[in-house]
């Protein structure tokens, strides 16, 4: 474990010094792969910083946050705010007369989007990178939104499933809190990742590490993959023949 944060660490001062890039800016929802991401960011260089992104949902404002500040003061990452919620709100209201469909996942990709920006605007104002949060469980399910969440620079946790992610926020003596709170996007009030995929990150994770799981959930998950396949690879070009 010691070797593979060393090694994930030396990577990000690679990309740092390829891009001459100042520092690394990701978003900080409290949740496990933020906290990981930050860590390891942290581990590569002093100039990272955090940002608290609430937007509509209750829990950004409450739990997400304290264990987003807990996080940072114990491991001297900077800490910055911005609430998002009226611009979510303004934004959606403005949106509403586009079309008679109400899709309510239009509404809620809104809150990741509108991070993208606010991280990518604060990353060219100091010359920093975006660090990436999903990790491979997610990605396989296509979890994330497309130019929300799944848009950085660059993504160090990206190769590892949840097991794994957990298995080294254990190694790095992160707060057991973090790890026993339920995965969510924190997109609504009550929103989980499981509830909302209808698989476990278990039956996920044992799917990708040991090749084990009944014919319904390799289905769902290699259907899920086949369908969000568009959101892992780069932008389709034409190209003349």
């Amino acid at each position: 474990m010691k070797k593979d944060i060393e090694k994930r660490v030396e990577w990000i001062k690679f990309v740092l010094q390829e891009t001459k890039a100042k520092g690394v800016v990701f978003g900080s929802s409290g949740g496990k792969d933020s906290v990981l991401t930050g860590i390891l960011c942290k581990m590569a260089t002093d100039n990272v910083t955090g940002i608290i992104m609430p937007c509509s949902s209750k829990s950004n404002f409450t739990t997400d946050r304290e264990h987003a500040l807990i996080i940072h003061n114990q491991f001297g990452i900077e800490t910055l705010e911005v609430d998002l919620t009226p611009i979510k709100e303004l934004f959606s209201e403005k949106l509403k007369d586009l079309c008679s469909e109400q899709t309510p996942m239009a509404y809620a990709n809104i809150n990741p989007r509108l991070r993208m920006i606010t991280l990518y605007n604060y990353a060219q104002r100091k010359n920093y990178l975006v660090a990436g949060t999903s990790n491979r469980s997610e990605r396989t399910m296509g979890y994330f939104t497309k130019w929300g969440d799944g848009a950085c620079d660059f993504n160090p946790i990206a190769d590892l499933t949840v097991r794994e992610v957990y298995d080294m926020l254990s190694f790095l003596k992160v707060p057991s809190f973090i790890m026993e709170k339920e995965p969510s996007a924190g997109l609504y009030e009550g929103q989980t990742d499981e509830a909302e995929m209808g698989i476990t990150y278990n039956e996920i994770d044992d799917y990708l590490l040991l090749d084990k799981a009944s014919e319904e959930v390799r289905q769902k998950i290699e259907r899920a993959y086949s369908l969000t396949k568009h959101k892992r690879e780069p932008i389709k070009t034409f190209k003349k023949s």
